[in-house]
């Protein structure tokens, strides 16, 4: 058979597509393949490569999956900046295991004075109590949080 093939079938997959690549050929054979379309061996007088680039398909780049992941809550309150905690769970004989100690955080629909409508946020029992005291619109803007975007 062939020593060297230029390009190269592979199957990815189930979804039995054929895609090519393309191998590695020094620039003295590319020259040589792009004029005659193939090479002949030296010793034995076989074609041992095709130029296939005429032929093969433009390949298809598809998106990356950062965009494509789905958007989760994360388990930060917006307002105070509280987030879980690392601790130790121990237990009777002592043994040590790390566990996370989550924040207390509440969807809560407050009222915008400003605004004129109610807003549902997720806050931390903390910022919920902080708000009651100071008020929503000095908590955002302490926080740098815009309202209007809520």
């Amino acid at each position: 058979m062939a020593a060297s093939v230029t390009a190269s079938a592979m199957f990815l997959g189930s979804n039995s597509s054929l895609r090519f690549r393309r191998a590695a050929v020094s620039s003295k054979t590319q020259a040589a393949v792009s004029e005659v379309g193939f090479v002949t061996s030296q010793l034995s007088g076989l074609k041992i490569s095709h130029d296939m680039s005429s032929q093969l398909p433009n390949p298809i780049y598809t998106p990356s999956l950062l965009g494509l992941q789905p958007i989760v809550a994360r388990r930060i309150c917006p307002f105070t900046g509280k987030k879980a905690n690392k601790a130790n769970k121990i237990s009777f004989s002592a043994h040590k295991t790390k566990k996370l100690q989550f924040v207390n955080l509440q969807y809560k629909r407050i009222w915008w004075e400003a605004g004129k409508r109610f807003l549902k946020l997720r806050l931390s029992t903390k910022a919920i109590k902080t708000i009651e005291k100071n008020g929503l619109e000095a908590v955002a803007k302490k926080a740098g949080i815009d309202l209007r975007k809520c």
